[in-house]
C-alpha cells in the first residue's frame, strides 16, 4: 500500500509538472502573438490605416503560416488585409470580439474561439486587438488566428501515455484545445469547474467521455484568461504499480522464501534507486540538450543552511553554457561557486532575498532592470525560480530588446509626432491614474482645455507646413507657461491640454491660464515673416468639483471652452453647472448633425430665378435643408454654422452636389427643357483643393454639360489670395461653369475690386433690395452696383425680392434677374417639373 501511495503521489507531482510546463510554454506563444497584434496596431495607426503585411512576413513576424494568418479589418468588419491567400467571407463584423472592442467592452487582447473559419473551413482561435483613430475612436481589429493544432505543440507530449492529456481552456472552462497521445478534440462530458491559479484533484471516470478516472493539474497562465491542464489516467499509474509487483513476485519464485524476502527487499530498493537514478541521468540529459542551444541561462541552486537553519547563501550545483557566458565566466567557474562570490554586496542582497522567497514559496518570477553593478550585460532580465526538491531551478532571459521594442512602441502610442507632446492615448490612461493617486491624498488638480483660434485661417493662407510650424512653437509656449510639476498634451489639430497639478486656489489656475492666453497672442513667426497671430480660448474644470473621472472633467472643460469663445476668444472660463444651455445644445446638434450626413437626411430644395423683364424661368438655386425625423425640416441657418466649425461642410458640399447633378439628370430623363442650377460653394470648400475634382466626376458621372451648373461662392472666398483657390475658380472657368459673387455688397470686396473677381453675375445682398421703393439710400447704392456691373459687363441679380414695387423699380434700372419669394418659395424637387412648364413665372400684379 506504501508503494501505490508512493506511485500515486508521483503521479499527482507529474500531472503538475506538465500542466506548469504546458502553461509556460503556452504563455510564451501567446505574449509572441500579443506581441503581434501591438505591432500591427501601432503600424495600423502610425501609417494612417495602411500596413504592408507582406513586408512583415518577410521579416518573419508572423509564426508557422500553415497553422497561422493574420488579418485586418476596418470598422465596418470588412478584411483589408490578409496573409491567407483564399477568396472567400470578407466581413466579420459578426465576429463577437469585433463586437466587444467596438464597444469598449473589453480593453487589450480579446480571445474568441474555437469557431469554424468559413474562409479555411477548419476550427481556429482568435486573438484580436482594438484600432483607433488619433481621437480614440474604433477603426479596426488586428487579429491573428492559430489552428488548435498550433497551440498543441507540446514539447512533453512524448510522455502522455494512453489516456493521459494536456488541454487548454478559458478560465470559464470552455474548451479551446485537447490533446491525447492519438487524437485531439473533447474529452470531458461537462466543462470542469477551476478553483485558484492552480491545483491537482481527482476526476472520476463518469466525468470523461471514455469513463476513465484521471488525476488532473491545472494552472493559469499569467495574464491572461486561459488555464493549461495536465491529466494522467488511473490506468496508467496501477500499470506502473502492478509492474513493480510482478517483477517481485518472479524474483520470490527463484529463491527460497526467506532468503527472498530479505532480496527482495534489498532488490527492491536497489531497483528504486537505480531507476530513480537512470532516470535522474536521462532527464539531466535530455535537459542538457535542451537548454544548452537554449537562449536562456540556466541554473540549478541548493542553499546553504546556517546552524540555525536559515538560508545564507547558495551554491550553483550546475548551469547550461548560455548562464555561464550571461555571468561573463566559464561553466567550470561558475559551478560550486556560490552566489555571494559571483555577485557584488549590494546586488547580493536583493538577489538571494528573491531566492529564500522562491524557497518558501516554491516560485518566484518577476522582471529585473539590471542595475549597473549586477555582473549580467543585459538592460532588462526575466527571472524565474521553481523550487526543484532541495534546491532551485532558476532561468534568467535577457528581454532587453523586447523591452526596447515595447518602449519604442509606447514612445509612438503615446508621443504626438508633431509636437513630441503627449497624446490623447496618454492622457486616456493617465487622467484615471491621477484622479485614483489625487483621491487617495485628498488633493486638487485643474485640466486647462485649449483651442486655437484662427488657427484654421493660417493653415488655409499658408499652407498646413506653416500651420505645422504654428502647432510646434504653440507647444513650446504651453510648455514654457506651466511648472515642470504639470502636463501639457495635445489632443489633436489645434486642441491641447494641461493639467495643472496641486492646486491650492482657483486663483492659481487663474493666472496660469491669463500666462497662456498672453504667450499665445504674440505674433508667430512663419515660412521667414513675423506677425501671424492667433489666440487661445481656455475652459477649465478642477478635481473634484468638476467631476471625478477623466471624460466628465475633459467634458466640462471642453464646455467652458466653447463659453470662451462665445464671450469673444482669446479668454479662459471655469466650467460652472449653469453654463449657457446653447453650448450644451451645439454639441449634441453636432453629434445629431453628424448622424444626418451618413444616414442621407439632407435634402435640396430649389428657387427659381426669373428675367427681370418677362418673367420667364432662367435658372434656379440650389438650397440644402435637413429633413429630421424628429423635428422635421431644418433650415441652414441653424445648422451650416456648426458644419463649417466642425469640418462637416466639406460632406455637406459633396453631398449637395452630387444630389443637383442627379435631379438635372433624372428631369433631362423626363424630357424637361431644365434651367442652369447654381451652387453654394463655401471659401473651406475651395480651400480644400478638391472641389473641382468632384464637380467634373459627378458632371461626367450624370453626363451634363458643365453649364448646367453653376457655382455661387462669397466675396472671401476671392478677397484672401489663396492660391489653392484661385487655381480651383481657374479650372471651373475653363470647364464652363459660371462663377457668381453671392450677397454682395456685405463682404469684403468694393466696386473698384470687381474688375479683378472675373466672374459673371453678382447677386445683390437682400438688404439692399429690401430698401428699394423706400426712399433711403440703399436704392441708391443699388443703382451704382447695377450701372458699375454693366460697364464691367457683369449680370446682376437681385435677391429677396417680395413685393410689386421692388419689381417694378429694378425693371425701371435694367437688372438683369430677380430671385425671391414675390416670384417662388424654394420648393422641393418634385413641385419643379410644374414651374418649368409654366416658365413665365410673374404673379398677378
Amino acid at each position: 500500500m506504501a508503494e501505490m501511495k508512493a506511485e500515486r503521489e508521483h503521479a499527482f507531482e507529474e500531472a503538475m509538472t506538465r500542466a506548469e510546463a504546458y502553461a509556460m510554454q503556452l504563455h510564451r506563444m501567446i505574449e509572441h502573438i500579443d506581441y503581434i497584434t501591438l505591432i500591427l496596431k501601432y503600424a495600423w495607426e502610425a501609417g494612417s490605416g495602411k500596413v504592408d503585411l507582406e513586408k512583415q512576413r518577410r521579416f518573419g513576424l508572423f509564426p508557422d503560416q500553415s497553422l497561422t494568418y493574420v488579418m485586418l479589418l476596418d470598422k465596418w468588419g470588412d478584411v483589408v488585409g490578409t496573409t491567407l491567400h483564399y477568396r472567400g467571407q470578407s466581413n466579420f463584423a459578426d465576429l463577437p470580439s469585433f463586437q466587444d472592442h467596438r464597444a469598449r467592452r473589453t480593453q487589450g487582447l480579446i480571445i474568441d474561439g474555437p469557431m469554424i473559419d468559413p474562409r479555411m473551413t477548419k476550427p481556429v482561435i482568435c486573438f484580436s486587438r482594438r484600432l483607433e483613430n488619433p481621437d480614440a475612436s474604433f477603426d479596426g481589429l488586428a487579429v491573428v488566428c492559430v489552428e488548435p493544432a498550433y497551440l498543441l505543440v507540446f514539447r512533453n507530449d512524448k510522455s502522455l501515455a494512453g489516456g493521459d492529456f494536456i488541454s487548454l481552456r478559458f478560465t470559464n472552462g470552455t474548451l479551446l484545445a485537447t490533446k491525447t497521445e492519438t487524437a485531439t478534440g473533447r474529452i470531458y462530458r461537462k466543462d470542469p469547474v477551476f478553483r485558484g491559479e492552480s491545483g491537482t484533484l481527482v476526476e472520476r471516470g463518469d466525468k470523461f467521455l471514455d469513463n476513465q478516472a484521471r488525476i488532473v493539474a491545472w494552472k493559469r497562465i499569467s495574464g491572461y484568461p486561459l488555464v493549461a491542464m495536465g491529466a494522467i489516467s488511473e490506468k496508467n499509474v496501477l500499470a506502473a504499480f502492478s509492474r513493480n509487483v510482478d517483477e517481485a513476485r518472479t524474483t520470490v519464485v527463484a529463491t527460497s522464501w526467506l532468503i527472498a524476502a530479505f532480496s527482495l527487499i534489498g532488490m527492491y530498493f536497489a531497483f528504486r534507486y537505480i531507476k530513480r537514478k537512470e532516470q535522474a541521468e536521462e532527464i539531466r540529459n535530455t535537459f542538457r540538450v535542451a537548454t544548452e542551444a537554449a537562449n536562456e541561462g540556466f541554473y540549478m541552486a541548493c542553499p546553504i543552511y546556517a546552524r540555525d537553519g536559515t538560508i545564507i547563501d547558495f551554491r550553483f550545483e550546475d548551469c547550461n553554457d548560455q548562464g555561464a557566458k550571461m555571468l561573463d565566466r566559464q561553466k567550470e567557474a561558475v559551478i560550486g561557486a556560490t552566489l555571494a562570490s559571483i555577485l557584488p554586496h549590494p546586488y547580493w542582497e536583493e538577489v538571494i532575498h528573491t531566492y529564500r522567497q522562491a524557497m518558501e514559496t516554491g516560485f518566484y518570477e518577476d522582471e529585473l532592470r539590471v542595475p549597473p553593478q549586477s555582473p549580467i550585460k543585459a538592460a532588462w532580465l526575466h527571472r524565474r525560480y521553481v523550487r526543484s526538491g532541495n534546491g532551485l531551478a532558476v532561468t534568467l532571459r535577457d528581454i532587453s530588446q523586447t523591452k526596447e521594442h515595447e518602449q519604442a512602441l509606447s514612445s509612438l502610442a503615446n508621443t504626438d509626432a508633431l509636437t513630441k507632446l503627449p497624446n490623447r492615448y496618454w492622457l486616456s490612461t493617465f487622467l484615471p491614474a491621477k484622479i485614483q493617486q489625487e483621491q487617495t491624498h485628498a488633493k486638487h488638480f485643474a485640466v486647462l482645455f485649449i483651442d486655437l483660434d484662427n488657427f484654421k485661417n493660417i493653415n488655409d493662407t499658408l499652407g498646413h507646413d506653416a500651420g505645422d510650424d504654428l502647432l510646434k512653437e504653440a507647444a513650446v509656449r504651453l510648455k514654457s507657461s506651466v511648472r515642470a510639476s504639470d502636463h501639457v498634451a495635445r489632443l489633436g489639430g489645434d486642441e491641447f491640454t494641461v493639467v495643472l497639478d496641486q492646486v491650492e486656489a482657483t486663483e492659481d489656475v487663474a493666472r496660469v491660464a491669463r500666462m497662456i492666453v498672453k504667450a499665445m497672442s504674440q505674433p508667430f513667426e512663419l515660412l521667414g515673416n513675423a506677425g501671424h497671430r492667433v489666440n487661445a480660448s481656455i475652459g477649465i474644470s478642477v478635481f473634484p468639483q468638476d467631476g471625478n473621472d477623466g471624460e466628465t472633467l475633459l467634458k466640462h472643460a471642453d464646455i467652458a471652452m466653447y463659453a470662451a469663445k462665445a464671450a469673444g476668444k482669446g479668454r479662459f472660463q471655469f466650467y460652472d453647472t449653469h453654463l449657457s444651455d446653447t453650448l450644451l445644445l451645439k454639441l449634441s446638434k453636432e453629434h445629431a448633425l453628424r448622424h444626418a450626413i451618413e444616414r442621407d437626411e439632407l435634402v435640396v430644395h430649389y428657387q427659381p430665378r426669373v428675367d427681370t423683364q418677362s418673367g420667364r424661368l432662367l435658372s434656379m438655386e440650389a438650397l440644402v435643408r435637413w429633413m429630421s425625423p424628429s423635428h422635421g425640416l431644418i433650415y441652414p441657418h441653424e445648422f451650416i454654422d456648426v458644419a463649417e466649425d466642425n469640418g462637416m461642410i466639406l460632406q455637406i458640399g459633396e453631398q449637395v452636389v452630387q444630389k443637383v447633378c442627379a435631379q438635372i439628370a433624372i428631369w433631362k430623363s423626363q424630357g424637361l427643357l431644365v434651367v442652369p442650377v447654381s451652387i453654394n460653394v463655401t471659401a473651406a470648400q475651395l480651400k480644400n483643393g478638391g472641389f473641382y475634382a468632384y464637380l467634373s466626376g459627378c458632371l461626367k458621372k450624370y453626363q451634363l454639360d458643365p453649364s448646367m451648373v453653376e457655382v455661387e461662392i462669397t466675396e472671401a472666398s476671392v478677397v484672401e489670395h489663396s492660391q489653392v483657390v484661385m487655381n480651383e475658380l481657374d479650372l471651373l472657368r475653363l470647364l464652363g461653369v459660371k462663377l457668381m459673387i453671392d450677397d454682395f455688397g456685405t463682404g469684403y470686396s468694393s466696386l473698384a475690386q470687381l474688375h479683378r473677381l472675373d466672374v459673371d453675375a453678382l447677386k445683390i445682398d437682400p438688404v439692399f433690395t429690401s430698401e428699394i421703393g423706400t426712399g433711403r439710400d440703399g436704392e441708391t447704392i443699388f443703382k451704382a452696383i447695377v450701372s458699375m456691373a454693366k460697364t464691367l459687363k457683369i449680370e446682376i441679380v437681385a435677391e429677396g425680392v417680395e413685393t410689386p414695387r421692388q419689381l417694378q423699380c429694378l425693371q425701371a434700372m435694367a437688372c438683369n434677374q430677380i430671385q425671391g419669394y414675390l416670384i417662388s418659395p424654394p420648393v422641393p424637387a418634385k413641385d419643379i417639373p410644374a414651374l418649368i412648364r409654366k416658365n413665365q413665372l410673374f404673379p398677378a400684379l
